[in-house]
C-alpha cells in the first residue's frame, strides 16, 4: 500500500502561532481517518533554512507568517523561491504529481516570485472574519464547492495582492479564484484572495485552517483585536464574536478547503500509483 508524505512548512519565524497548530491538526485529521500509511514532517523555513526534497514527499502545506512578503536577503528566501519553480516544473514535466497549498505569507510570496501584480503593505493591519466573494472562476473550483458565495474566512494580514497582471496570468494558466468584499464607500481595488496556481497549485490569501478556538486566542492579543475593531467597528466586533462557531461561516471553510484539497491530492497519487502497476 502507498504511503502518503506530506510536508508541513512553518513560515512563522519561530513566533508561536495559532494557524500553524490549526494546520497540523487537520494534516493529522488526515492520518487518522485514511487507510494508507501517512507520514507527517514538518520544516522550519525561515528560522532553520530548512526546504523540504521535492521527491521526498507528495504533498505540502505551506504557512502563513510575520513580515514583509518582499525579498530581504535571507537564504531561506532563495530556497523557498527554488521550492516553488521546482514543484511548477515537475509537475509540467512528470505524470506523478506534487500537491502544494499556499496560505497567507506564503501564498504573498509565491504571487510576488511569480510577478503576478502588486503585492503591497495595507494601509492598515487587516484581522476579523470577513466576507469572500468567489470570481467567475471561483464557482468552478471544486475546492469551494460546498461554500456559500460569499463565504467566511479569517483573514490576518498586513499587506495585500492587488492590480493583478491578468496577461502574466493567462501566460502561466493560473486563475484568481476569490477576491475581496465589495465596499462600496471605500474607493479602494478589492484584494486578491485566493488563486488557482496550477491543477496541483493552490493558495489563499486568507486563513483556510482558522478555528473558533484559534480566532479566539489571537484575539486575546491588543493587537489583532484593535484591528478588527477598527476595521469593523464594535458592533461588527461583537457580532463576530456572538457568530464565531456558527456551523455555516468558519467552521465550514476549515471543514471544507484543506479537507478536500488533501483528499483530492491523496485520489490523485493513488489513482498514478495504480496505473503503474
Amino acid at each position: 500500500m502507498k504511503d502518503i508524505r506530506i510536508a508541513l512548512l512553518d513560515m512563522n519565524n519561530n513566533h508561536v502561532n495559532q494557524g500553524f497548530r490549526n494546520i497540523k491538526e487537520i494534516s493529522e485529521a488526515f492520518r487518522q481517518n485514511s487507510e494508507e500509511h501517512v507520514d507527517i514532517k514538518t520544516f522550519d523555513v525561515r528560522f532553520k533554512n530548512e526546504i523540504p526534497e521535492i521527491g521526498d514527499f507528495d504533498i505540502f502545506i505551506s504557512s502563513g507568517g510575520p513580515g514583509t512578503p518582499h525579498r530581504e536577503g535571507f537564504e531561506w528566501e532563495g530556497k523557498f523561491a527554488d521550492f516553488l519553480d521546482t514543484i511548477f516544473e515537475y509537475n509540467k514535466n512528470n505524470k506523478d504529481k506534487k500537491y502544494l497549498f499556499l496560505i497567507c505569507h506564503s501564498f504573498q510570496l509565491a504571487s510576488i516570485h511569480w510577478k503576478l501584480g502588486n503585492i503591497c503593505k495595507r494601509k492598515s493591519y487587516s484581522f476579523g472574519v470577513m466576507p469572500v466573494h468567489k470570481t467567475e472562476e471561483g464557482t468552478n473550483e471544486f475546492l469551494f464547492a460546498n461554500l456559500q458565495d460569499p463565504f467566511y474566512a479569517v483573514d490576518s494580514r498586513a499587506y495585500q495582492f492587488i492590480e493583478p497582471d491578468h496577461d502574466r496570468f493567462e501566460k502561466l494558466g493560473m486563475k484568481i479564484t476569490a477576491i475581496e468584499k465589495f465596499r462600496p464607500h471605500i474607493n479602494l481595488e478589492r484584494a486578491v484572495m485566493a488563486i488557482r496556481f496550477s491543477d496541483e497549485i493552490f493558495g489563499t490569501q486568507f486563513h483556510p485552517e482558522a478555528s473558533p478556538q484559534a480566532l479566539i486566542e489571537n484575539l486575546k492579543d491588543d493587537k489583532n483585536r484593535g484591528a478588527m475593531i477598527e476595521n469593523f467597528g464594535m458592533e461588527k466586533y461583537l457580532e463576530t464574536m456572538d457568530r464565531i462557531d456558527d456551523e455555516d461561516k468558519i467552521i465550514l471553510t476549515r471543514n471544507q478547503i484543506l479537507p478536500r484539497f488533501l483528499q483530492f491530492a491523496k485520489k490523485n497519487i493513488l489513482k498514478e500509483i495504480e496505473s503503474l502497476v
